[in-house]
């Protein structure tokens, strides 16, 4: 892997890419060249798990709860495993040309994101955290590091067209205790400090009709008792979302999000990240898509002209 913690993968080159812990092909100048197919360890059989998955019904493919001890987890000791292509997809160069920057583009939704992204034409650019979470390669929680990741990209491909902020971390709450100022630094560093630390130094390389993605969660409009201090990190990035619109918009930069909310497969989330990066969406932005199966419609009530509650 590369030691700077950026990988990239150009669509001409990606067959069957499955990004994470495996090997990534050669590395040179610390940027690395992907192969056709590169498997991840303990998931040889994952394309085979994927189509039965998809086959199944919506009730069969309910997730056992599960827990692991460390961050980030480890895709291939979940069951069942993350789902991150369709093999019916069909690619029509939406994001043809285009240069995308992935945080966090290594497991789940950022995975998919990288693989539906390179399938549509577009050269990729992710940053990853390393398996033992202690050792992280690009913390993106420093605004040096996601300025390097940034140089390093436009140093190659000149430009960014597309930028993804999907790191994020969680912790559960029991007591208010739990939340130590040793944590909350690190759930905003992470969640919502890295997102205006990659923006403010992609954007300078942008140009008009780019396009600003950033990851929230439904739990950033309904909250939640059990992950206070990460709700609050995703209330901030929609406020960020629509603030930044605005600002944006006569530069010709699109900033839109994408909350998430039931435990979905990463394919099932990922083509709204394609219709954002691309020009499909070219009226959108200040927009929230929430793929989420209706939980966040059922979750918060309307609110009229008045600023009065719809029961």
């Amino acid at each position: 892997m590369s030691k700077q913690g950026l990988s990239f993968i150009h669509p001409s080159i990606v067959s069957h890419v499955v990004l994470g812990d495996g090997s990534f092909g050669t590395s040179n100048n610390d940027v690395v060249a992907t192969t056709t197919c590169v498997l991840r360890h303990g998931s040889s059989s994952i394309h085979t798990f994927k189509a039965k998955a998809m086959q199944r019904e919506e009730g069969e493919r309910r997730f056992p709860p599960q827990h692991q001890d460390g961050q980030p987890g480890k895709e291939y000791l979940m069951d069942p495993l993350p789902v991150f292509s369709d093999p019916n997809y069909k690619p029509t160069n939406k994001l043809q040309g285009k240069v995308a920057l992935v945080i966090g583009g290594d497991s789940g939704i950022g995975r998919a994101v990288c693989y539906s992204f390179a399938k549509e034409g577009a050269t990729i650019a992710f940053t990853y955290v390393k398996g033992d979470p202690i050792a992280i390669p690009t913390d993106v929680r420093y605004e040096k590091n996601c300025k390097d990741v940034v140089d390093k990209v436009v140093a190659t491909y000149g430009r960014i067209d597309v930028l993804v902020n999907n790191a994020a971390v969680q912790y559960e709450t029991y007591t208010l205790d739990d939340i130590t100022e040793e944590r909350l630094e690190r759930i905003f560093r992470t969640n919502i400090f890295s997102h205006f630390f990659m923006t403010r130094h992609a954007v300078k390389h942008m140009k008009p009709g780019s396009s600003i993605i950033n990851t929230t969660s439904a739990l950033g409009f309904s909250g939640s008792p059990k992950l206070i201090d990460y709700a609050s990190t995703k209330g901030a990035i929609v406020n960020f979302t629509k603030s930044l619109a605005i600002f944006l918009i006569d530069k010709g930069i699109r900033v839109n999000e994408v909350p998430m909310n039931r435990a979905a497969q990463p394919v099932e989330i990922a083509p709204s990240y394609v219709f954002l990066a691309s020009k499909d969406s070219s009226y959108y932005t200040g927009t929230f898509l929430h793929p989420d199966g209706g939980e966040l419609d059922n979750a918060i009530p309307s609110v009229n002209n008045n600023n009065t509650v719809n029961p």
